[in-house]
């Protein structure tokens, strides 16, 4: 069982930069692929950022490319999301999900089930 739990949320402007954290327990956490969703109001959830267990490969949404940056510590059982010139457009709750295989090997964005998810922080952008 891998338990999840997002911070560094908030309020900011638009081009400005937030740093969000999942912190996982459990010992399983450094086997299994990792990745960053959001849902905005009346839209449905989408992938942001996803990286593998071993931390050697990531994948970005093509909106959020070059801004955000999905990183782990596997010592310290957390990943992180870097978000970098926000946009009122990327106002959403933000999940961090784990996925339920553990040493994953496949793209991260179509393949895996993601079994464990945090209860989400919001990020809100303003203009």
């Amino acid at each position: 069982q891998v338990q999840l739990v997002e911070s560094g949320g908030g309020s900011v402007q638009a081009g400005g930069s937030l740093r969000l954290s999942c912190a996982a327990s459990g010992r399983t956490f450094s086997s299994r692929g990792m990745g960053w969703f959001r849902q905005a109001p009346g839209k449905e959830r989408e992938s942001v950022a996803a990286i593998h267990w071993t931390g050697g490969r990531t994948y970005y949404a093509d909106s959020v490319k070059g801004r955000f940056t999905i990183s782990r510590d596997n010592a310290k059982n957390t990943v992180y999301l870097q978000m970098n010139s926000l946009k009122p457009e990327d106002t959403a709750v933000y999940y961090c999900a784990a996925t339920r295989a553990q040493y994953y090997s496949g793209n991260l964005v179509v393949g895996p089930e993601y079994a464990y998810w945090g209860q989400g922080t919001q990020v809100t952008v303003s203009s």
